[in-house]
C-alpha cells in the first residue's frame, strides 16, 4: 500500500472519530492529538490490521487513548468546570443559554451513570448520526446486537434521567 492509499483509507474514519471524541467531551487539541497518535499507531501496526476492520481498530485505539487521557486529566477537568461555573455566574447570560447548559450537564450526568458501552452507543447513534450498520462495523458487533444494546441503553438512560429528575 502506498502513502496516498493509506492517507485515503485513514482520512474519513479519522475525521469521524475526531468528531466523536469532541462529542464525548474531548478538547479540540486533545482530540487532534489523539487522532495523530492513532494514525501513527496504525502506521506502525498496519501490517497486522485487516483492511475490513480498519475503522473499528482506529475507533477502539482512539477511544482507549481518550479514556487514558481522561483519567489523567480528572483533576484538570474539575478545575475547568469550577472556572466555567464561576464565569457563568459572573457574566450576565441570557436565560436560554443557562437552560441549554443545564440540559447538557444533565445529559452528561446521565450518560456518566450508564455502562460505558451504552453511553458509547448512544453517542455514536445520536451525536454522530451513524446508522446501525456503521455502528456495528465500528464497534465490531453484529447489527442485531447493536439494536439490542441501543434499546437497553435508551431504557437505562430514561430510567436514570427520571431518577435524577426525581432527586431534584
Amino acid at each position: 500500500m502506498n502513502d496516498a492509499q493509506v492517507g485515503e483509507l485513514l482520512l474519513e474514519p479519522l475525521n469521524m472519530i475526531r468528531s466523536y471524541l469532541l462529542k464525548m467531551g474531548a478538547v479540540k487539541e486533545d482530540a487532534e492529538d489523539i487522532i495523530q497518535e492513532t494514525a501513527y499507531q496504525f502506521l506502525l501496526y498496519m501490517d497486522s490490521v485487516t483492511i475490513e476492520n480498519v475503522e473499528g481498530w482506529l475507533f477502539r485505539v482512539a477511544v482507549n487513548r481518550y479514556y487514558d487521557l481522561s483519567r489523567k486529566q480528572t483533576r484538570r477537568r474539575k478545575i475547568l468546570l469550577t472556572f466555567n461555573v464561576e464565569k457563568l455566574i459572573e457574566e450576565a447570560t441570557p436565560e436560554s443559554t443557562f437552560l441549554r447548559l443545564e440540559e447538557g450537564s444533565v445529559v452528561r450526568a446521565v450518560l456518566g451513570k450508564l455502562k460505558e458501552k451504552y453511553s458509547e452507543l448512544l453517542l455514536l447513534k445520536y451525536s454522530t448520526g451513524l446508522s446501525i450498520q456503521e455502528i456495528a462495523e465500528v464497534m465490531g458487533m453484529k447489527e442485531g446486537t447493536v439494536k439490542t444494546n441501543l434499546y437497553r441503553a435508551r431504557q437505562q438512560f430514561i430510567k436514570e434521567y427520571r431518577r435524577l429528575e426525581d432527586d431534584r
